[in-house]
């Protein structure tokens, strides 16, 4: 008997080490006997995020400092007609009107946005230094600058490729015909570094002549300081059309593509939040085009189809994108949808059967479903 009881003891000894052990290795953050044990359900505090991004996604981040300034600030440029040029004091082109398109959908008005003109060089500092919310400034997604730059590339608004345009009377039509040249480029921009490789891999000799912006560019151009110059095709065709509307010598832009350039909308990495609510408001006006809604319809419409219903937020519908449910109506109403706005600027050129036409009408241009 004495020896039973003397297990039992040495039994009941160990138990309370192993507790007193357990005990010692507990949370260290647990102050009391009100600390919580973790269920099931919850992840161990050695798993747990840090506090300060769950913080800093509960402040809002980019879209509440947005709210409480009043306006969006939108970084672009002001000397490309058709895409972003200051005239008469207003600021006015394709790419403004996207940028309208996001004050549109968060304030339920197109006016409350400032544009701050910035340089090619300077432009992803100025975005990651918080110069502004948002930039549609003719800028290229490229893996080097979503990687390196803290750009988060949204949707494509504009699928371009970089080209070269030279005075027709020089009867130039191939790359090979301008060995020795001297050619006008943007600095700081993929224009420039495209240039310099396709040159370089064709074994033509060239020399650049670079600028810092069009309003510097264009009229060294046209004064035959270059014998080309080089950007986006569309940009050319924008110049080529005013260089000849004011009577200027005829303007030749060569056949030959050297680049691929989606051109879209671009936000600061790392704010998911704010990211989905640009991308959704400049989605809304190419969806708004394939249903058949434009600014004078798309506020009446009467019809039941399911789809259309959601995009209007009718019916209680919220795809919680921190946006008001008739943002796309705003949109729309006050700014147009896709083909309204980029027919608006004829410097463009045709959307019919371009490449940025609907996906229906054999473009490029589709985006995900609102539903």
């Amino acid at each position: 008997m004495k020896k039973s009881t003397s297990r039992l003891l040495a039994l009941l000894g160990l138990l309370l080490t192993f507790a007193l052990i357990a005990t010692s290795c507990g949370n260290d953050d647990d102050t009391g006997s009100d600390a919580k044990t973790p269920t099931a359900t919850e992840a161990p505090a050695a798993t747990e995020a840090p506090q300060t991004p769950v913080e800093l996604v509960q402040d809002g981040g980019t879209l509440e400092a947005v709210m409480d300034r009043g306006r969006v600030l939108c970084g672009s440029r002001d000397d490309v007609p058709g895409f972003a040029l200051l005239k008469d004091g207003e600021y006015q082109g394709f790419d403004i009107d996207m940028c309208k398109v996001v004050a549109a959908a968060v304030f339920g008005d197109a006016t409350k946005v400032e544009i701050v003109p910035v340089t090619s060089a300077e432009r992803f500092t100025a975005l990651a230094s918080g110069q502004f919310d948002v930039m549609n400034r003719n800028t290229t997604w490229t893996a080097t600058r979503d990687g390196s730059e803290g750009a988060n590339f949204l949707f494509t608004t504009y699928y371009d490729g970089q080209g070269l345009m030279v005075p027709a009377s020089t009867g130039f039509t191939t790359l090979e015909d301008l060995e020795d040249a001297n050619i006008c480029v943007s600095t700081g921009t993929t224009t420039e570094l495209n240039l310099t490789a396709v040159f370089a891999a064709r074994g033509i000799p060239f020399n650049p002549v670079t600028f810092e912006g069009f309003d510097t560019l264009v009229p060294a151009y046209e004064e035959g300081q270059c014998e080309a110059m080089t950007s986006d095709s569309s940009v050319l065709g924008v110049y080529k059309y005013e260089i000849e509307q004011k009577g200027g010598p005829e303007q030749h832009i060569m056949t030959e593509i050297i680049s691929k350039e989606p051109l879209g909308t671009v936000v600061r990495d790392s704010d998911t939040q704010w990211a989905q609510v640009v991308n959704w408001a400049t989605m809304a006006t190419v969806q708004a085009w394939e249903f058949g809604l434009n600014s004078s319809n798309i506020a009446s419409y009467d019809g039941n189809d399911p789809n259309i219903l959601n995009f209007l937020g009718r019916d209680g519908f919220d795809p919680g994108l921190g946006l008001p449910s008739d943002f796309a109506i705003h949109v729309v109403e006050q700014v147009g949808n896709y083909e309204e706005i980029y027919n608006r600027y004829p410097q463009l050129g045709v959307l019919d059967g371009s490449v940025n036409d609907l996906w229906t009408n054999g473009g490029l241009m589709y985006v995900p479903p609102y539903r």
